[in-house]
């Protein structure tokens, strides 16, 4: 559990944060047509993740800490739709980094979600 300092320090934002830099930079290539929904979509669900995991991270009730964590990980969902529609669109040639990324962020946040849960049996 979560002593002082800030989300910041948290290595599944760190992980979000790279992350969604890496989807600003590449949708800066989709298409002008995509701007105001495609684009739109992609970046907010991204930002979306790691936003979710600074707010729940104060929360100072569990069940609240873990519903930001849980809307952090539905967003985590939602990009991995905005992955594969983008390669099927070929507005990226090489959709294995994302994935890889959202993989690696998915498989932190599950675990600090569960050692959440496990201090709650001390």
């Amino acid at each position: 559990m979560e002593k002082s300092g800030s989300f910041k320090d948290l290595i599944v934002w760190q992980k979000s944060h790279a992350f969604t830099l890496m989807v600003y930079k590449a949708t800066e290539e989709f298409p002008k047509a995509e701007m105001y929904s495609l684009t739109s979509q992609f970046r907010r669900a991204f930002v979306s993740i790691a936003a979710n995991i600074a707010e729940g991270y104060k929360k100072k009730w569990i069940k609240d800490k873990l519903r930001f964590y849980n809307i952090a990980q539905g967003s985590l969902e939602e990009c991995r739709y905005y992955i594969i529609l983008s390669k099927d669109l070929k507005y990226i040639d090489n959709d294995e980094e994302l994935n890889n990324q959202i993989e690696e962020a998915s498989k932190l946040l599950n675990s600090y979600c569960r050692s959440i849960l496990n201090s709650l049996n001390l």
